[in-house]
């Protein structure tokens, strides 16, 4: 082989291996897209950031609180009113950290004290499917809360009293299944931000996790989720729970409302089989704790 037909072999060698390389690099942000798309779902991202009559993931769904009526914001890649100038280091320590990029405090009705457990791969991938998204032009309502709660520099005191960060760490003494329920339920899905009490601060209290509160989303009542048999789910099995969280149909044959009909209809239905077992195998896994939730009048 001449040395002109060698170098032109491997110029096209080097073309093809490039094509190569872009073709996967393109397949796995796919891959990246479509995992985060399902997080999304998994997450309740839908139902938290969507207003009523509003966009897909636009903000301004308005969260009442004992505290004052926080709005959700724009989370779409929009340049100015959304998240579409954040990196990958900011959007991580949003979820990890509950920072704001420009260094101010989220609050805690932003469920970063749950986030924190999401694996970096995770949110990476939730990011991927945000920014694939079409971007929304809507400016962010300002939340309406009372003095002195409204001041942001004050949520370095209480994540000194109530937040640990870090990803979740699986316990090496259970099963597979188990932690994956238990990744889903404390971390990605954050279903004790509900199903938990709260003490004055807003903290949720450890010490009666998953019981019910009296004061969930909006004011409303939401049940103990402890295998408890008299006041939780301690009459249910594993194939009732994964029916509630499937179609928001109780054992009863109720259909759930409010804040867990969203939650069902707007995420939890579309998870696998695999991750519906995975959330039961760890609920009923659970201490049971006796807290019977009273409605209010």
């Amino acid at each position: 082989m001449t040395p002109t037909r060698s170098l032109r072999a491997i110029g096209v060698a080097l073309a093809v291996t490039a094509l190569g390389a872009v073709s996967a690099a393109a397949a796995d942000e796919e891959d990246a897209v479509v995992r985060g798309a399902y997080l999304v779902r998994a997450g309740g991202c839908f139902s938290c950031h969507t207003a009523a009559g509003g966009q897909a993931l636009a903000g301004g769904r308005p969260l009442a609180t004992p505290f004052g009526t926080f709005y959700t914001p724009n989370i779409t890649p929009d340049r100015q009113t959304g998240i579409g100038r954040w990196t990958d280091a900011q959007f991580v320590r949003a979820l990890r950290e509950g920072v704001r990029p420009d260094g101010a405090n989220y609050f805690p009705v932003f469920p970063y004290p749950s986030f924190t457990g999401i694996t970096d791969a995770d949110a990476q991938a939730i990011k991927a499917y945000l920014f694939s998204v079409r971007p929304i032009r809507q400016v962010n309502q300002p939340h309406e809360i009372s003095f002195p709660f409204s001041w942001r520099f004050l949520q370095n005191g209480w994540k000194l009293l109530y937040f640990t960060e870090g990803p979740y760490q699986p316990d090496q003494k259970q099963t597979e299944a188990y932690n994956r329920g238990a990744y889903l339920v404390t971390a990605l899905a954050h279903c004790g931000e509900c199903h938990t009490p709260r003490n004055v601060f807003g903290a949720v209290d450890s010490n009666q996790r998953l019981s019910g509160t009296a004061d969930g989303p909006d004011g409303q009542p939401v049940p103990n989720i402890t295998p408890d048999p008299a006041t939780g789910i301690g009459g249910w099995d594993k194939g009732d729970i994964v029916e509630l969280l499937r179609t928001g149909t109780t054992p009863e044959q109720s259909k759930v409302k409010g804040a867990m009909k969203e939650a069902v209809e707007d995420g939890l239905k579309y998870l696998t089989d695999a991750d519906l077992g995975a959330i039961a195998d760890y609920l009923v896994a659970q201490t049971p704790i006796a807290h019977e939730v009273a409605r209010k009048r």
